[in-house]
């Protein structure tokens, strides 16, 4: 039975008990439980999200995954905030998948993480349990030592009473506060009350991937459990018309071979067994359905469309008039690549099926979504799929697929053996580097073209953008928004039809193709290419007209305070002066809102020998209240250093239906020798916190872009970059 008090779920001990996935993992994976830490069960189970047990240690069930993003940390930080708890007492462990009490507020009923949202909608959410733990903890201490509870004091997880002298930990009045009622509106600390929120504090998953200790999908080793790797169709649409095993079955290690919708499966004991064994396979591919296109044949068809009017996404004024009566109109085309998410851990997860029930251990990113899929393909009810939620070694994107494709692979292989004598041993689907390069799924590749006009003042008075490209939500589980939204993918658009500056005439329209290239949302999503058209198109505008360009945006920006504070101080702490302090340098600016925070980035860059190098990047962000300073730096770096990789290097190019690049040495990554001095300044705000974890990633390209035209004089209009 749940009941809600203030959006914090009641449940009962039993219940929860039975669903706690440390203890779970523990019992149930006894290979390597010893890198766990067995604990006993929790004496106080105040709400869905805080435990405390007898020795004091409060643990925060985090509802959203750790995935490198440091929402572990922030999550905790809210809740040890109104606990009062002592930081080095706190720990932190993935929630079950139940989206009725750990669902994503912003989200409706649906348990996940993406978008930027876990501090934004979780932070009420967070400090309002902890609370909630805090008033039953001194309800006890005052009922037992028969004071008022207005006169208890706690400091890092010890309970006071100042003038009887009492003081005890958390530990010893957790069990008689199991007992308390649970308060209906517990009473939040005020911002001058603080004393982890705002300051920096240590993650609380960092010893654990430092030492070894944390628990990955690739960690996981269960009893009998097999390995399976999927050997996939060469070209997308293509199916198996037949294959021949006899080979790969010869192997070592080999168990068996099946067929699966999405390619042929190998299942062995290990992961090389597996992979060796798939070099073996001989399969037939029918390819009467595969598309056979190129990246260039793309952008030439989409070069044609954006010659034409798309449909109508954003309109102000009247664009066309105004471009028509101009004293002088400016004009760009842009393409961007199809792009890789590249996450450190490829993909990967565990399945077992057991009696009406179905058990995964992964880096789940999207539990409602995998649940209901995982369901229909056993014929089970979504909450007879249980998750654990471990940590997962990056995602950008990629493990919130809609289709939640590698999921259902494993599960169709589990299936397929459900008959066989392997049937109930758990499997682990590993994807190598080169299946997740291969095999999808991908940023769109799009074309822009921009018109803008000016008067013979110079004032910017017409601004057109054209979008050409995939739909990330057409064929989804979320195909339903778009007929909502009148057709148009909000996904393909943002940060184009919001852009923030004063224009009175202003249109945006959008074409969406129809391409079987698989694609998803990748980290900053319609941001990563409307971001650079729109912010180096302006900077063109600027340089051609004779303006300075942060001055000029801040003139724009007039009635966009946020924009303006972000803007003002990176400009302030760069000490911008127009130019670089060096004559060989060329220094760029950039501001954009994503997530509802808003990044500004001033790049210093020069160039040796043709070679780009990003010397130096300030960055101003507004993300409202900053709950970890250092996450948030961390995450401003990160995100920087990420955009930065498809500037200067990253890109999916597919020939004849096939894409080229394979693993690192030809899908390049940002090399450590390649990131550039960051100083990241937080504008001061109490409002409630925003996204951090994608809204630095879009602003990087356009503001070295910026700075390459400063110092050469070229405009690239063309990712990644190219000055030859």
């Amino acid at each position: 039975m749940t009941t809600t008090h203030s959006g914090i779920a009641n449940i009962s001990r039993r219940h929860f008990l039975q669903g706690a996935a440390g203890l779970t993992l523990a019992v149930q994976m006894p290979a390597f439980a010893a890198t766990l830490k067995l604990r006993a069960p929790p004496v106080l189970i105040a709400n869905a999200f805080v435990n405390v047990d007898l020795d004091g240690t409060v643990t925060v069930i985090a509802k959203h995954l750790e995935m490198g993003q440091g929402s572990y940390t922030g999550l905790a930080t809210l809740v040890a905030e109104e606990m009062d708890a002592d930081w080095a007492k706190v720990r932190v462990e993935g929630a079950p998948a139940d989206a009725a009490k750990y669902n994503n507020l912003l989200w409706g009923a649906t348990q996940g993480t993406g978008g930027s949202s876990a501090m934004a909608n979780a932070h009420e959410q967070m400090r309002k349990a902890g609370a909630s733990a805090r008033a039953m903890l001194v309800a006890a201490a005052a009922r037992a030592w028969g004071v008022e509870a207005g006169e208890i004091t706690i400091e890092k997880s010890v309970i006071k009473h100042a003038a009887s002298g009492n003081s005890s930990g958390f530990g010893e009045f957790a069990q008689a506060a199991a007992n308390e009622a649970v308060p209906d509106e517990p009473k939040l600390k005020s911002a001058e009350e603080f004393r982890l929120i705002g300051k920096r504090i240590p993650r609380v998953d960092s010893k654990a991937k430092i030492n070894g200790s944390a628990i990955f999908t690739q960690d996981v080793q269960l009893p009998g459990m097999l390995v399976a790797v999927v050997a996939h169709p060469p070209r997308f649409g293509a199916s198996v018309r037949g294959f021949d095993a006899a080979a790969a079955r010869r192997m070592p290690g080999v168990f068996e071979v099946v067929a699966i919708p999405s390619g042929v499966a190998v299942v062995a004991r290990d992961y090389w067994s597996a992979h060796q064994a798939r070099e073996k396979l001989v399969v037939d591919w029918d390819e009467s359905k595969a598309w056979r296109g190129s990246c260039e044949d793309l952008i030439a068809d989409y070069r044609k469309l954006a010659a034409q009017p798309g449909q109508l996404a954003h309109r102000a004024g009247n664009p066309d008039a105004a471009l028509a009566t101009s004293a002088k109109v400016f004009e760009a085309e842009y393409v961007f690549p199809y792009l890789a998410h590249a996450a450190m851990e490829p993909m990967n997860s565990v399945i077992r099926l057991g009696k009406n029930m179905c058990e995964v251990w992964n880096g789940e990113q999207a539990q409602t979504m995998s649940q209901s899929a995982l369901a229909d393909i056993f014929g089970l009810k979504p909450e007879q799929v249980k998750i654990n939620m471990l940590y997962a070694g990056g995602s950008f994107g990629r493990r919130a697929s809609l289709g939640s494709d590698y999921l259902k692979e494993a599960a169709y292989i589990v299936k397929a053996l459900a008959k066989s004598k392997l049937a109930g041993r758990p499997v682990k689907l590993i994807w190598s580097r080169e299946d997740d390069m291969r095999a999808g799924w991908y940023r769109p590749l799009y074309v822009h073209r921009l018109r803008a006009g000016v008067d013979a003042r110079g004032k910017l008075v017409a601004w057109q953008h054209r979008i050409v490209g995939q739909s990330l939500l057409k064929g989804s589980p979320l195909e339903a928004t778009v007929a909502k939204n009148g057709g148009i993918d909000h996904t393909s658009v943002e940060g184009a039809v919001n852009l923030p500056y004063s224009i009175l005439n202003l249109g945006v329209d959008l074409h969406t193709t129809d391409v079987p290239v698989p694609v998803l949302w990748w980290r900053s999503v319609g941001s990563t290419h409307t971001a650079y058209s729109t912010e180096t198109f302006i900077d063109e505008i600027a340089a051609a007209t004779g303006k300075d360009p942060v001055a000029w945006r801040l003139e724009l920006l007039a009635d966009k305070p946020r924009h303006l504070a972000a803007l003002t101080l990176a400009a302030e702490r760069a000490n911008w002066s127009g130019k670089a302090s060096d004559s060989r340098k060329g220094r760029g600016v950039a501001v954009h809102e994503s997530f509802n925070s808003v990044v500004a980035q001033i790049a210093d860059v020069s160039i040796d020998d043709g070679a780009i190098r990003i010397e130096k990047v300030v960055v101003a962000v507004d993300c409202g209240m900053a709950i970890n300073p250092d996450v948030i730096r961390a995450q401003m770096e990160g995100g920087l250093g990420y955009g930065l990789a498809a500037a200067l290097h990253s890109e999916i190019t597919l020939v004849d239906g096939k894409v080229e690049q394979s693993n690192f040495d030809n899908y390049i990554p940002l090399r450590i020798d390649e990131m550039p001095q960051v100083e990241v300044h937080i504008v001061p705000s109490d409002a409630a916190p925003t996204g951090v974890g994608e809204p630095a990633t879009p602003v990087i390209a356009p503001a070295v872009a910026n700075a390459i035209a400063r110092l050469t004089g070229k405009r690239l209009y063309r990712l990644p970059f190219k000055l030859a």
